[in-house]
């Protein structure tokens, strides 16, 4: 069949669930995945012939995206601040909004806002990791940094660990639950999280692909205590940050304010909140003391 054939049919398919943009961001992503193509190869072979071998993954993807399952969960991986993170259903895919957080951590330590003191190397806590996104990409933008993650689930865990290999980085693991945890045995420069945040009654804006196939324990919290990982969180780096240490949140873009109060009511200063690429309150940083 003609690849531009097999290309219709996607449109045909699925333009009544996605945008049509998306639908050819599908389409290219899984050619290069499946047959190792060019998103570019059309235009430059738009005769190009596939064999019936190449078609069957394809044909399998689109019965997978007319269920609306995640196109990272089709191809097995999700890109971040220019890596490759392996991805499963155990995990929360990674999103632009928190490589924004990330970008933010990056460049206040490059820019050397941040203090390191007496010398020692930066120690950063990544709460909540899932895939490992924020910790393994903290850890290859600043090699001299120790990087510590913990998460409750082991199946995160696991997942985590295969990519730090994957990106070539050292990232201490822990099994903690959060909620139960007063302490480490280390103090850090940075502690940062993007916890579960997302209400029960913010599912209605939710799409069936985030619903349905990422982790409900790594999404939600009760309308009635929006607010359990953050202040859990932030009376964890009162007793764990080093002094003058510095919190980072990605956050409930509704909840920005009430967010920004928790912080200031357990003596953070220098709080600052940001916005997303969208225009939505979602990052939080703070100083202790």
């Amino acid at each position: 069949m003609l690849l531009r054939e097999i290309k219709k049919i996607f449109h045909t398919e699925l333009d009544s669930l996605y945008p049509k943009e998306e639908v050819d961001s599908f389409f290219y992503m899984l050619i290069e995945d499946q047959l190792k193509l060019e998103r570019f190869v059309l235009a430059m072979e738009p005769n190009l012939i596939v064999s019936k071998d190449e078609e069957t993954p394809l044909f399998n993807a689109l019965s997978r995206l007319k269920l609306q399952e995640p196109i990272q969960h089709i191809i097995g991986e999700a890109h971040f601040m220019e890596m490759e993170f392996a991805v499963t259903s155990d995990v929360l895919i990674p999103r632009p909004e928190t490589e924004e957080l990330v970008h933010w951590i990056v460049d206040e330590v490059q820019s050397a806002k941040h203090k390191v003191q007496g010398g020692k190397p930066l120690e950063i806590l990544d709460i909540g990791t899932g895939s490992g996104c924020i910790a393994i990409s903290l850890a290859k933008n600043l090699p001299e940094a120790i990087v510590y993650a913990l998460d409750v689930s082991e199946e995160a865990l696991e997942v985590a660990k295969q990519n730090a290999s994957l990106n070539k980085v050292n990232v201490t693991f822990l099994r903690r639950d959060i909620l139960e945890l007063e302490s480490l045995d280390t103090e850090f420069d940075i502690i940062v999280s993007n916890p579960p945040y997302v209400r029960e009654l913010e599912k209605k804006e939710m799409q069936k692909n985030v619903l349905e196939h990422e982790p409900r324990l790594a999404l939600f919290v009760s309308d009635d205590n929006p607010l359990l990982f953050y202040k859990t969180i932030t009376e964890f780096a009162v007793k764990n940050l080093k002094e003058s240490g510095t919190l980072f949140f990605e956050i409930n873009q509704y909840l920005g304010k009430e967010t920004k109060q928790l912080l200031r009511d357990h003596n953070f200063s220098e709080i600052e909140l940001r916005k997303d690429m969208l225009g939505n309150d979602r990052m939080l940083r703070a100083t202790l003391g």
